[in-house]
C-alpha cells in the first residue's frame, strides 16, 4: 500500500476517498481506531492509502480535484 495523505483532517479524508472510490480506486484509511487509543484529541494523524499500481492514478485525481498541497511526496 502506498501513503497518499497523512492528515488529523476528518473531512479531508472523507473528501479524497470518496473522490478515489467514485473513480473506482480501492482505498483505505488508517489509523482509525487510534483515536480511542489518544481520547478523541485528534493529534493522531490518520493515512490515506491505495495500491502502489494505482498510487499515480489516484495522484493525478486528487490533484485535480485541488488537494495537491495535502499529498504526500513520491518519496516518503
Amino acid at each position: 500500500m502506498y501513503e497518499i495523505i497523512r492528515t488529523n483532517d476528518a473531512v479531508l479524508l472523507s473528501f479524497a476517498e470518496s473522490l478515489l472510490k467514485d473513480a473506482g480506486i480501492p482505498c483505505m484509511i488508517a489509523d482509525q481506531a487510534m483515536s480511542i487509543l489518544e481520547g478523541s484529541l485528534g493529534m493522531l494523524p490518520r493515512r490515506l492509502l491505495v495500491a502502489e499500481e494505482q498510487a499515480e492514478e489516484a495522484r493525478k485525481l486528487l490533484i485535480d480535484a485541488g488537494l495537491a498541497d495535502e499529498l504526500r511526496d513520491e518519496g516518503e
